[in-house]
Order: C-alpha cells, then structure tokens, then sequence
C-alpha cells in the first residue's frame, strides 16, 4: 500500500531509488557489545531516571497552581 501511494505522489518515477538492493546490511556490527554495552545500558537506565524525577517534579510542581479548599 506504501508503494502504491508514493507511485501515487510520485508520479510515473520508479520506486527503486527508495529501495535498497542490498538486504543483507549488517546493522549488528555498529553495536557495542560487552563491557561497553553494559555501560551503555546503565547510562540510558540513568537518563530515563532523571527524565522520569524531572516529569514528576513538574507535576508536583503544578499541583500549587490548583484551588484546593
């Protein structure tokens, strides 16, 4: 269906130019494995920490906007 709306957009031009002719790209490689992956892991486990206190703090910061009686 994708292809059939590019051709759509497109025109008549060939959907190729989008395609890649080699399937056997090997993403694997540009992976860090090891001792480097694990630090890594704990470094984004760190980060979405951080990111998670900075939201909930902005909620309890928010909370002193509402009219409680």
């Amino acid at each position: 269906m994708l292809k059939l709306i590019m051709r759509q957009e497109m025109g008549d031009d060939s959907i190729d130019d989008f395609t890649t002719s080699d399937d056997s790209l090997d993403y694997e490689k540009d992976l860090a494995n090891g001792e480097r992956a694990s630090k890594n892991s704990q470094l984004h486990k760190r980060l979405d920490d951080l990111l998670e206190q900075k939201r909930l703090k902005a909620l309890l910061d928010d909370t002193d906007d509402w009219d409680i009686d």
